[in-house]
């Protein structure tokens, strides 16, 4: 990326995109849809990218890159890769459905989504990424989010797709890592990337680093992967800290009372059992 992008400070989307296509290289086609990153990435006719950009609808990130892989391998292109680089709404919510009919067809596409857990560019309404508790300008504090965060890995897991995987920009080396394995495989890859965002989370700017980390040392957001959908890999090991300490750096959780924090904390629990039980477990393949 050039400087001199859009991105409000602090925000995490931009360092997410940054290891990516570092890891990715020249050739590759960015496809974008509505949402932070068409904004971040600067208006027409200029750009922050130093690859070729596509800017498509809310909904069809994963079908226009499935359209631009068909056209590059029939004009004899194969070595080009093809990324869609969404946000949690058009990946969660809006784009869902082509994201799944890409799946399920194996497109060879990579597909990032930095998630900041709700449609900030619009004025930070609630997505189905945001996390329980959280405060948004939709879901206000007497009224906060009711329901869990879907579960999206889960999601592209059970489409059996070659590769898929949790990141976050907390992690560097471990995202730039997982974009280098999804640019040397084939298929659909999924790249599910944590990416802080201040005006949203209404944290300060220089805690994103910080705050992401801790996301991924309290359990909220491990960082594993998925191989063909059966095989689970924990990359990192969180420390025995409580989610209160990741909370306390966001006022979007400042209203919670105790006991629906220490809900949230086994809720937290269990879900880190589950997936340490599926990490043990040897993938249908490997029998």
């Amino acid at each position: 990326m050039h400087p001199g992008h859009f991105a409000c400070q602090g925000c995490g989307a931009p360092l997410a995109m940054r290891y990516v296509i570092r890891a990715l290289g020249k050739r590759t086609v960015v496809v974008i849809p509505a949402g932070c990153f068409s904004v971040i990435q600067s208006p027409f006719p200029y750009s922050t990218m130093k690859v070729p950009v596509v800017h498509c609808a809310f909904e069809t990130a994963a079908s226009t890159a499935s359209g631009i892989r068909a056209a590059l391998d029939m004009n004899g292109n194969g070595d080009v890769h093809v990324l869609a680089w969404a946000g949690d709404g058009a990946t969660f919510d809006i784009g869902l459905q082509a994201l799944s009919g890409a799946a399920e067809r194996n497109e060879n596409i990579i597909y990032g989504c930095y998630d900041n857990e709700a449609y900030m560019n619009t004025g930070i309404q609630r997505s189905s990424a945001t996390p329980y508790g959280a405060w948004t300008t939709t879901t206000p504090e007497r009224q906060f989010k009711d329901s869990p965060k879907k579960n999206i890995i889960e999601i592209l897991a059970g489409h059996k797709i070659p590769y898929a995987a949790t990141a976050s920009v907390a992690y560097p080396e471990d995202l730039a890592r997982k974009a280098e394995k999804a640019r040397d495989m084939k298929g659909t890859r999924f790249l599910h990337i944590l990416a802080p965002c201040p005006p949203g989370w209404r944290s300060s700017t220089e805690k994103t680093i910080k705050i992401a980390r801790l996301a991924t040392l309290t359990k909220v957001f491990p960082l594993y992967e998925v191989i063909n959908g059966e095989e689970y890999i924990i990359n990192v090991q969180p420390k025995k800290i409580p989610v209160s300490e990741y909370f306390k750096h966001q006022m979007r959780f400042r209203h919670l009372k105790e006991e629906e924090i220490k809900d949230i904390q086994k809720r937290v629990d269990y879900e880190w059992e589950r997936l340490l039980n599926r990490s043990m477990m040897e993938g249908f393949n490997n029998k």
